[in-house]
């Protein structure tokens, strides 16, 4: 041990530093984040990604609960799930759906990032990849009113703007699905033959995404929370 000269700081490291308000403001722990997760399963989450969300931080004196979807098609799990929300006189009044699937890995501070810009926003949601050599970043399109398309897009700033986003870890604001100019189901696979057309294929989360779009909702990536898409079956991290 050191000899030391002691200068009283009673005020304390956090009174004291300036950026403390600035991060508090930027978290909004402060505001209302009542959150409702969902998940959608076959029935059997992996291990190492049950690890990972058990590592996920949550505000504190927030409220949060999960609801599991067992063994439905994936695009019916999400709108009837969200649909049983809006009928319920509690959850049809807190703030924010995080939908989270069973082969996503999220970092522990993935919430907590979501939340800073979530008012800009209808929806946002993490970084992943497709699985595979080749995976692509699942950041559709550039967020371009005239110009709506799902082409995958590189990552090149923390906050990007974009058409669709996948849904292993979003968060969007429940106060869009109470939008009377979307339909039920609010998401729905398609793979359908249209006379006239030819096939239609969209899977659940561009269809709703291309629906709010063209009605005018942003949405963006946050690329800074990084999340793992696990292969069970090579049980590797994508």
């Amino acid at each position: 041990m050191q000899p030391q000269i002691v200068i009283e700081n009673l005020a304390g490291i956090h009174n004291t530093h300036p950026q403390t308000a600035e991060r508090l403001a930027l978290g909004k722990a402060y505001k209302d984040l009542s959150t409702i997760c969902i998940v959608p399963t076959r029935g059997v989450v992996p291990a190492k990604v049950v690890q990972s969300w058990m590592g996920m931080i949550s505000p504190m004196n927030q409220k949060f609960t999960r609801i599991f979807a067992i063994g439905m098609e994936v695009g019916e799990a999400y709108s009837s799930t969200i649909a049983q929300i809006l009928s319920h006189p509690e959850l049809s009044q807190w703030k924010y759906i995080l939908t989270l699937e069973e082969d996503n890995m999220p970092p522990q501070d993935g919430l907590l990032k979501l939340y800073e810009n979530i008012d800009k926003y209808a929806a946002v949601g993490a970084l992943y990849w497709t699985k595979g050599e080749g995976g692509q970043p699942m950041i559709y399109g550039e967020g371009k009113d005239n110009d709506i398309h799902f082409r995958p897009q590189q990552p090149t700033q923390d906050i990007q703007e974009c058409d669709g986003l996948g849904m292993g870890l979003t968060l969007f604001q429940l106060d869009v699905f109470k939008d009377p100019r979307l339909s039920y189901p609010w998401f729905k696979t398609l793979n359908d033959l249209v006379p006239g057309q030819g096939v239609q294929m969209m899977t659940q989360d561009l269809y709703f995404f291309k629906n709010i779009r063209e009605l005018g909702y942003k949405i963006a990536c946050d690329t800074r929370v990084k999340v793992g898409h696990y292969d069970v079956n090579a049980d590797i991290v994508w």
